[in-house]
């Protein structure tokens, strides 16, 4: 250590520090937040003398394995551990970088104050939550249109026929116009996601039960435009997994599907444009059998940003992407999608994580209950259908007729009230019409049941008191 470091005091790029301490992390996250980064000295007393530790290569390993696993974004590159000498004393030098991905945070706080902090004079403090949101924002609206694209041979004839089904024209200039170049001229990460063949892709996958052991179904929608991604996307849970379960009843027609169709579009396509693909993450549909789950890789700050997102105020993350979606009108108007979802589902269908967003979905619980009851319907009435007909008939029937349960159950309605309607029987029973005229068909060929009169008329049992149960 030189004598000047020595007798320097700690600043706004000076940390010392007597031993390796809980707070290493906090510090260093202040630094990489810090536009001109800074030191921290271990083994150090406040005064910049030399204090000393023992075990100095256990320490150097442990602040790396530290530095390593408890910040984000990742600080790999950005900091150098070094073992000094000094007066005989062992130090550790830790120099850190002013990082590019701020805000840099605690892991296990996220982007919150209780994670981030920059360096104001000698101590690290809290990050107030304005900067932590005008830093994020920064970073995530520029850093698609900054990341170069892997691939430099992109076409976009898909990107082309939905403009023209859209009444647009892409001309020449286009992909500096919808900002798919990077600043020198090179196709970006937009233009990567947009063009007709790449390498990402978005999630599918089906379960069997309400956790993720027995997988069903899994499939990868993807490796062309982003936006065919997200109609294929549309298309497999709007048209195929969103069942709409339908029942006729006396007085109405019933329709119930799984999840309100207008918030679950909206969760896709949010999902869809608002992904943090800088992470190399992608959007993820997960159908379970009481539920589905979206998650796409986002943050969402704890407290005022949390608010705005549900207002619906908050920042783009993607705003090339935002803006191809908005002039093929998937979106109507910036803003509008969680408002939309909101009024189906409450604020609680949100988890809000540092890595991810997640809207949970439950089955609609009428749904599921309209769709057991079809089921039944449907059970009585294959069960009138193949009950058997046959059996010796005339004076005392010797039990050789078989009546099912309903059907012992609508003889003994009519043997209480024998001008009881249609109508009243199907209410009683909670059936539908055209089972229980199944039902009355089955037995009136049985010849336990018959008509006398017409409209004004009363149904009569045949049937011996004896055999009816």
């Amino acid at each position: 250590m030189k004598d000047v470091e020595k007798i320097m005091a700690e600043s706004n790029r000076i940390e010392y520090k007597q031993q390796l301490t809980d707070s290493l992390e906090k510090e260093v996250v202040a630094f990489l937040n810090y536009p001109d980064g800074g030191i921290i000295y271990i083994g150090v007393n406040d005064d910049g003398s030399p204090y000393g530790i023992s075990n100095v290569d256990k320490v150097q390993l442990a602040v790396k394995d530290r530095l390593k696993h408890n910040i984000l974004p990742s600080a790999l590159g950005l900091f150098d551990v070094i073992h000094e000498n000094r007066d005989g004393k062992d130090l550790i030098k830790i120099i850190v970088a002013s990082g590019s991905e701020k805000p840099y945070h605690l892991r296990k706080y996220g982007m919150s104050e209780k994670g981030c902090f920059i360096r104001i004079g000698s101590a690290s403090e809290p990050m107030p939550t304005r900067m932590i949101e005008d830093l994020f924002s920064q970073r995530t609206r520029n850093s698609l249109s900054r990341i170069r694209s892997i691939r430099q041979d992109l076409s976009f004839e898909q990107l082309r026929i939905y403009y023209q089904e859209a009444g647009l024209t892409l001309n020449d200039k286009f992909a500096a116009n919808l900002e798919l170049l990077t600043e020198d001229g090179f196709y970006n990460y937009n233009g990567y996601l947009m063009a007709d063949q790449n390498g990402n892709t978005v999630q599918v996958a089906k379960y069997a039960g309400t956790d993720r052991v027995d997988l069903l179904e899994s499939k990868d929608y993807g490796f062309c435009c982003l936006v065919k991604t997200c109609k294929m996307i549309l298309d497999k849970l709007e048209a195929v997994e969103n069942r709409v379960i339908n029942q006729i009843t006396p007085r109405e027609r019933i329709n119930r599907s799984y999840w309100d169709t207008v918030a679950l579009r909206e969760a896709v396509i949010n999902a869809i444009i608002h992904n943090d693909y800088a992470t190399e993450l992608v959007p993820k549909f997960e159908i379970f059998t009481d539920r589905l789950e979206i998650t796409s890789a986002a943050s969402i700050h704890p407290g005022q940003e949390q608010e705005y997102f549900f207002a619906g105020y908050s920042m783009p993350r993607n705003k090339a992407i935002m803006r191809v979606f908005k002039d093929l009108e998937m979106v109507e108007f910036l803003g509008s999608g969680i408002p939309r979802i909101l009024k189906a589902y409450p604020r609680e269908s949100y988890t809000f994580s540092s890595y991810f967003v997640r809207t949970t979905f439950p089955i609609s619980p009428e749904a599921l209950a309209l769709e057991d009851e079809v089921k039944r319907e449907a059970t009585e009435e294959k069960d009138a259908d193949d009950t058997p007909i046959s059996g010796t008939m005339g004076g005392t029937i010797g039990g050789t007729i078989e009546l099912t349960q309903r059907q012992k159950e609508v003889l003994s309605i009519i043997k209480a009230n024998p001008t009881v309607s249609y109508r009243a029987i199907v209410e009683m029973l909670s059936i539908n019409k055209s089972a229980l005229e199944k039902h009355m068909n089955v037995l009136k060929k049985k010849g336990v049941l018959k008509r006398i009169g017409g409209t004004r008329g009363h149904w009569e049992v045949t049937l011996k008191e004896s055999n009816d149960a």
